[in-house]
């Protein structure tokens, strides 16, 4: 049987031309936060963050302030925090994955060494709290605080839970809302309120942003599965090596035949890496990532009704516009 046939995702840019001008101003931003850092300590801070990410979570932030009342600074400072804790957890995965590179450049980790790259997570990680003050409120700090902690909860979990054959389902989902979901739901339900959206509106764009994270994350397990390294542009197959059982993985467990079970069940319980020659020889492999993919739409789907509080605006439009592109990304993973 063929593996499903390896895609690139780097084609394409998530369409965020209606607010580029403020994503420029968030990369400057972001340039400024790396200059606040001691002389001796800022060209690895800045080697880390001048990879250009796809800056979603920033853009989240100023699409839901937008569509819920003005743009202002404090939505585009909103964005920048995001966007440092989620380098700071991405210096951190890559350590606990033993990923190599990244955005097609070696991780922090593969260039100065574990114990180099742990305290630079934990130093983006400080620095954005450390921004998140000069809001002056204790209710934003505690919001940011909130999701910095859940994304911290949920990769511990997730390391917890390796080669568990007792993992469900209902554990994955919690975990990777935690994992992923949180600095979604961060960004867009924190800019809303900073854009005077009442707590009911707030609420809703917290899930829509819950929803689109957690869809993201089922596409990015997805991924490691059916990507091309070379075109993603990230060390993958770790998810396989690790024994992190994620959504494609439960539902081949679930569906393969009692013989293969059997013997996926022995070398999860073993440790041994899940090799994709022994996966893709099972006949429910494919059909196991085809349901993974159709549960992150239905996300999107249901992402996109937490929506219908909003008046029609370019900046609605926008937030539902992002999830039509994950969707298309899913779709990618099916060919």
């Amino acid at each position: 049987m063929a593996l499903l046939k390896p895609f690139s995702d780097s084609q394409g840019r998530i369409p965020f031309e209606l607010v580029r001008k403020e994503i420029n101003k968030v990369e400057a931003q972001i340039r400024d936060q790396v200059r606040a850092f001691d002389p001796n300590v800022e060209p690895y801070i800045d080697y880390i963050c001048n990879t250009s990410g796809k800056r979603i979570r920033p853009a989240l932030a100023i699409l839901a302030g937008g569509a819920v009342g003005e743009i202002s600074d404090d939505n585009l400072k909103i964005g920048v925090i995001l966007e440092l804790i989620h380098m700071a957890t991405l210096v951190h995965d890559d350590i606990i994955d033993g990923a190599t590179t990244r955005r097609k450049v070696p991780t922090a980790n593969a260039k100065w060494g574990n114990g180099m790259a742990v305290l630079l997570g934990d130093a983006l990680f400080s620095h954005s709290l450390l921004l998140a003050t000069e809001f002056g409120s204790i209710d934003i700090c505690r919001k940011v605080g909130k999701a910095s902690r859940e994304v911290c909860e949920g990769e511990v979990m997730q390391t917890q839970r390796r080669f568990d054959l007792t993992l469900t389902k209902e554990d994955y989902f919690h975990i990777i809302a935690m994992k992923t979901g949180a600095l979604f739901a961060a960004a867009a339900g924190i800019s809303a309120s900073i854009s005077g959206a009442d707590e009911e509106v707030e609420q809703k764009l917290y899930d829509y942003g819950l929803k689109l994270g957690t869809a993201y994350q089922i596409y990015d397990d997805c991924l490691d599965l059916v990507g091309a390294e070379d075109n993603v542009g990230k060390t993958l197959r770790t998810d396989l090596e690790k024994g992190k059982l994620t959504l494609p993985m439960l539902n081949l467990l679930e569906s393969a035949s009692e013989e293969k079970r059997s013997k996926l069940n022995k070398r999860i319980i073993e440790q041994q890496p899940l090799d994709l020659e022994v996966l893709v020889g099972i006949a429910d492999y494919e059909g196991a990532i085809e349901q993974a993919l159709d549960t992150a739409s239905t996300m999107l789907v249901d992402a996109r009704t937490n929506l219908d509080c909003l008046e029609d605006s370019k900046y609605r439009k926008g937030l539902i516009e992002i999830t039509h592109y994950l969707d298309g990304l899913l779709n990618k993973c099916r060919k």
